[in-house]
């Protein structure tokens, strides 16, 4: 019912919740069944005493003898009533489903605005980091020889829970999507780690297939920004915004542009593209410009839509939109698809985007040099709709804004399209 009630805007930070149910579902299930293991072991114990001192009252030597092997048999099934791969397994259980955990759950704050989207860094945080995981391994070295020793499990869930905080509060806004792919992958491995656990094939296969699909789409999301998985994780990026609208300080104005106005360029316009962002999302526009872009076609407009791996705040959130849309999957084209030709792109239309679309991806010393963009500042117009002049979720601030070819329509993105297309229904 959560699912079917939520915003598509909202989808998001569901997406962050399913991947934390998933973690906390198989730390519960390690904790069960050790508690299982450890319930079955003092039964046993419990036993062996029990038959133990009915063999030393008993007066036959042979009756003796018996009860005092029985005893001994129970005594060893009492402490080998786990194996050492069972309490690996759950160990690893409760660690990557305490890591989910308290990881969604940051990724969720900073989705909603419930959490500064910023990274949140301090001094020797990746010692501490690593110092955690240090004692959580040493814990699971102690738990696999140790089965029946309670200390390590306590102290590996707790722990598992602070290492999931610690994970995820350095990585910055710009970078949750590839952590929502990869926190959705811990949570397929978490419940492998539980399947083995509990003796379930259907549990290890299912949860296999999630880790690696979550590893392979995270090792996708991190390739479309140019960058390695160690540096999402590690580097802090979006600590610190770009000095001004340029990047360099210098203060530039924007050119405002009002629908009616934007309306003649595009009836003129031979060839456009839109690049839909996080902005099409909250105003809900996509069915607005599937519309536009029925009436510039009926126009005689090539128009194509360029979709960035990362637009928006999950994998594949822009697509899912268009798809809610109708939008022809054909119409859907990737960066390599358009870049090469972007100069002959009339009007280039930017929904919302906005870290997707900065040029300073393409300045060396930039924080984000090196990312794959929608070269929409080559293109001979730019169309940039936005609620307001604000930098994008990495916090990176943006000088397509301020570049002689771009306009900004401020505004919602969903009523300016709707002006544009009554702007062409007008005109038929």
């Amino acid at each position: 019912p959560a699912a079917k009630l939520v915003k598509m805007t909202a989808m998001p930070e569901m997406v962050a919740l399913f991947n934390g149910s998933g973690g906390i579902a198989s730390l519960l299930i390690g904790w069960g069944e050790i508690q299982k293991s450890w319930a079955e072991s003092a039964v046993l114990a419990d036993a062996s005493e029990g038959v133990e001192r009915s063999a030393m009252a008993a007066p036959d030597p042979v009756v003796q003898d018996t009860l005092a092997s029985t005893a001994d048999q129970l005594a060893h099934a009492a402490v080998a009533s786990l194996s050492a791969f069972s309490a690996a397994s759950i160990f690893l259980a409760i660690l990557i489903g305490g890591v989910t955990f308290t990881g969604s759950l940051i990724a969720f704050g900073k989705l909603s605005g419930k959490i500064k989207s910023q990274p949140l860094l301090y001094p020797g945080q990746r010692i501490v980091n690593v110092l955690l995981l240090g004692v959580l391994i040493a814990c699971g070295v102690w738990i696999a020889v140790d089965p029946l020793a309670t200390a390590p499990v306590y102290i590996a869930v707790v722990l598992s829970f602070v290492l999931g905080v610690a994970f995820v509060v350095p990585i910055g806004g710009g970078d949750m999507p590839v952590v929502i792919s990869l926190l959705n992958s811990y949570s397929g491995l978490a419940a492998c780690a539980a399947g083995f656990a509990v003796d379930n094939t259907l549990l290890i296969i299912t949860g296999a297939l999630v880790g690696a699909s979550g590893l392979i789409l995270t090792r996708i999301m991190c390739l479309a920004m140019n960058r390695s998985l160690p540096n999402v994780l590690f580097s802090g990026f979006g600590a610190a915004e770009t000095s001004g609208p340029s990047g360099d300080g210098e203060q530039k104005e924007a050119k405002i542009l009002t629908p009616d106005k934007a309306f003649y360029m595009l009836e003129a316009a031979q060839r456009v593209i839109f690049v839909p962002g996080y902005g099409m999302a909250v105003a809900q526009a996509q069915h607005a410009v599937k519309e536009l872009a029925q009436l510039m076609e009926k126009n005689g407009t090539e128009v194509q839509f360029v979709v960035h791996p990362v637009a928006g705040r999950m994998p594949g959130h822009m697509n899912v939109l268009l798809a809610e849309a109708d939008v022809p999957y054909e119409k859907l084209c990737e960066l390599d698809d358009v870049n090469p030709t972007m100069e002959s792109v009339d009007v280039a239309i930017v929904l919302g985007a906005n870290d997707v679309v900065n040029p300073l991806a393409m300045e060396p010393d930039s924080p984000i040099a090196g990312m794959p963009i929608a070269e929409v500042h080559r293109a001979k117009t730019v169309f940039t709709l936005k609620r307001s002049m604000r930098s994008g979720y990495a916090g990176i601030d943006n000088p397509l804004f301020y570049l002689d070819n771009n306009y900004m329509v401020l505004g919602d993105a969903k009523a300016t399209i709707q002006a544009l297309a009554d702007e062409f229904k007008g005109e038929e």
